[in-house]
């Protein structure tokens, strides 16, 4: 789609706000006006619209795309999007550690440790953790929790966590990012540590380096998609 509009602007519509082009409000694929729970989150995507010169490029408009799956993908099934989700718990990166070397395993416990810990005490909950990658079933109690945990979100957060999840290869630093037990640079830390190990014993090629920096940026959209969709609904232009 080649740009059309001149003009683009954020519109109060009750709890929400959207985005209008010359005054025409902005659909999402599914033909739903495009609209978000905060004044932060519309003049983020706002700023998106505005930046297009010639023609729509979706990969330079993360934040739509976002908007647009919490609307159409996630919002006319909740729970059902929550629930496959949620399964990332039952194998989370974290439970598997490595077997060695010392300095590699010591890495892993210092970063993910501290995380395990945090998610222990805030759903009351434990872990089984094992050395390898054989599947190891965790708890129950501990499975049902977490799930309940993703299912209490909104379309709003559950869009942005979906990438997070599977970008991190884990539920439980996704729900630290989401309950601001972690910053986005700890969480996608502790995510690379075994991908950082392997880079500084072996050395990197220019076509991982550039995957890994997609990754990033893709991590870096859904982290700051997942900020401004829980801030307040005002703006400092807000009457």
């Amino acid at each position: 789609m080649k740009r059309f509009w001149r003009d683009v602007s954020v519109v109060p519509e009750g709890d929400r706000r959207s985005i209008a082009l010359d005054g025409r409000p902005v659909r999402t694929p599914g033909r739903a006006p495009l609209a978000v729970p905060t004044a932060a989150l519309a003049d983020a995507i706002a700023e998106e619209w505005r930046a297009v010169t010639e023609t729509v490029d979706p990969r330079a408009m993360p934040l739509t795309g976002l908007a647009n799956a919490a609307i159409d993908r996630v919002g006319p099934d909740r729970a059902a999007f929550a629930a496959g989700l949620a399964r990332f718990g039952e194998s989370d990166l974290l439970y598997y550690r490595a077997e060695g070397p010392v300095e590699l395993v010591a890495r892993q416990a210092n970063a993910w440790d501290p995380i395990l810990d945090w998610c222990r005490g805030r759903y009351g909950i434990r872990f089984e953790i094992t050395a390898g990658v054989m599947h190891v079933p965790q708890p129950e109690t501990t499975v049902t929790r977490l799930a309940g945990a993703v299912a209490a979100y909104d379309p709003f957060v559950l869009a942005p966590l979906s990438p997070i999840v599977s970008l991190t290869g884990s539920l439980v630093l996704a729900l630290a990012l989401a309950e601001g037990a972690a910053t986005p640079d700890a969480v996608w830390t502790a995510a690379s540590i075994d991908e950082d190990w392997q880079a500084e014993q072996w050395g990197e090629d220019d076509l991982a380096t550039a995957a890994t920096a997609n990754r990033r940026a893709e991590f870096q959209a859904a982290a700051r998609f997942l900020e401004l969709s829980k801030g307040p609904l005002t703006s400092p232009g807000d009457g």
